[in-house]
């Protein structure tokens, strides 16, 4: 990654949104696209001038879209479009999310399909690499037409009318931070605020974060199951590839190829007479796996293509032409945010009903009740279990699909709307309910691996054991595991301790 980043309206990669976005990675803009927004500021401003009928510059916004803005009044429109737009209510979206909706509005300003003057985009980039980010409200947007209200309060913010905050600092009014700063506010013209507010980047800053939390949490399941399956005595038949070859699925081929990997030279998987077929939390990894891969794969596809998408209304083209469509229209995101969920979801539920089983001793196949040292005395990791259950329940609610409920606005114009904002705020709450779930059952497995002793399991499941004892000590006696699993699910939320368990048996 270079020190800063060029944005040019095409080229961001998800690696470089999340450099931007988590990372503090400087921008710029990129001089071919200085070049582009130029001309289509021209064009809007040879529009004004000739007094065309142009939605949003030179008429009114949405169902109001008939009415004539005396020229006067092209620019007050567009001051009173972002005051009334910003409209936003509940907490304030977190720091990354906000940047990762900064850099895809810059870029996609940056196309230069937006009409807007270079000096909009120049601020946008003064924001980011300054560390300031507007408070932007949770609650507002129906995710159509754009994301009206939040991206409204950072306009408001661009304009010294909103709030900021900086690193280490409570949000102070705007107008005095961008003072500090050296900062002049942004006064708007013709187009600016509609090319601001107008546009899909909340639901795609959701769902970039998301794919990339997924997949690590995903690579943090698969080792927990191999954990698991490791103490629970697993079949390891149930991992033949013949059997994804069979199903034609490459999905499943690749979960049980990870997990064969992770229990090469395990001890523990020669089985006992008499254990029949696993249950299914066992037998079928591969298969549930694999749909969860194809989940967090359909999101990957989705933001790849929405990094660098144009998302505004009106779009300028050459030619002195203005094109009226949807592309603010989040159902694309929507439906991939909703499958995200629903996909992680998965990943909370079959954890927890193996940490269910390793607790039971009607289940665990020989482990102690609870895994405790002294049951009864000692609860072991009963409440534990408790817990997976309590966020598994509270995920099975999250998942009803935002998109599934439109409700029309602005007088029945806008008469479908996606909720997609809705459905990124959401999965945000799922990811983090699944990333304690898994983390609950990296410990509790860890804990059942040791009680196998003197049998070992596969390279990779005890490599994850000696990964969990560097945060969490054996359970000799009962204390408080709470600070323990916010830790290990920290750390999974990272995805560094996965990327170092599975580099340390790789071949």
């Amino acid at each position: 990654m270079t020190e800063s980043l060029p944005v040019d309206g095409g080229s961001l990669t998800l690696e470089q949104f999340l450099a931007v976005a988590r990372g503090g990675c400087a921008v710029s803009l990129a001089l071919e696209a200085r070049g582009r927004v130029a001309a289509a500021r021209r064009v809007v401003e040879r529009a004004v001038a000739k007094g065309r009928a142009v939605y949003g510059v030179t008429t009114g916004f949405g169902s109001l879209a008939d009415r004539t803005i005396p020229l006067e009044e092209t620019r007050a429109l567009q001051l009173s479009l972002v005051r009334s737009h910003a409209s936003g209510v509940g907490p304030a979206l977190p720091d990354d999310v906000v940047r990762g909706m900064l850099l895809l509005r810059l870029n996609s300003l940056a196309a230069g399909h937006s009409g807007v003057r270079v000096e909009v985009l120049d601020l946008l980039v003064e924001l980011l690499n300054r560390g300031l980010v507007p408070v932007v409200p949770e609650q507002g947007s129906v995710g159509a037409s754009g994301d009206l209200a939040p991206l409204a309060h950072i306009a408001l913010a661009l304009l010294g009318e909103g709030a900021l905050r900086e690193a280490g600092r409570p949000a102070r009014p705007s107008a005095e931070v961008l003072r500090e700063h050296g900062l002049e506010p942004l006064v708007l013209v013709e187009k600016e605020g509609v090319a601001l507010v107008n546009g899909t980047s909340l639901m795609a800053a959701y769902l970039a974060l998301a794919v990339e939390d997924a997949q690590s949490l995903l690579a943090a399941a698969e080792v927990a199951a191999g954990m698991s399956f490791d103490a629970l005595l697993g079949n390891p038949a149930a991992l033949d590839d013949r059997l994804g070859e069979l199903r034609r699925s490459e999905e499943q081929r690749t979960e049980a190829r990870l997990l064969r990997e992770q229990l090469r030279g395990s001890e523990l998987l020669a089985r006992p007479e008499g254990l029949g077929q696993d249950p299914y939390t066992l037998r079928c990894l591969p298969q549930v796996l694999a749909a969860v891969r194809l989940g967090v794969d359909f999101g990957a596809r989705i933001i790849d293509a929405e990094l660098n998408a144009v998302s505004d209304n009106p779009v300028v083209f050459e030619g002195d032409e203005f094109v009226n469509g949807g592309n603010f229209h989040g159902q694309g995101l929507a439906l991939a945010l909703d499958t995200l969920a629903l996909a992680v979801q998965y990943l909370a539920g079959f954890s927890e009903r193996r940490i269910h089983r390793l607790v039971n001793p009607a289940l665990n196949r020989g482990l102690p009740p609870f895994l405790a040292p002294n049951a009864g005395v000692s609860s072991g990791f009963m409440i534990p279990q408790y817990l997976a259950a309590a966020l598994s329940n509270e995920n099975q609610s999250l998942v009803h699909p935002a998109s599934a409920a439109s409700l029309p606005t602005s007088a029945d114009q806008e008469d479908f709307v996606s909720m997609g904002p809705w459905a990124g705020a959401k999965l945000r709450r799922v990811l983090r309910n699944t990333q304690t779930v898994v983390a609950i059952e990296w410990i509790v497995a860890a804990q059942a691996l040791e009680l196998r002793r003197p049998r070992r399991g596969g390279e990779g499941s005890e490599a994850a054991l000696r990964a969990v004892r560097e945060f969490v000590a054996p359970w000799s006696t009962d204390r408080s595991p709470s600070a323990e699993i916010t830790t290990m699910a920290d750390r999974i939320g990272d995805g560094s301790l996965v990327r170092r368990v599975r580099a340390s048996y790789a071949r």
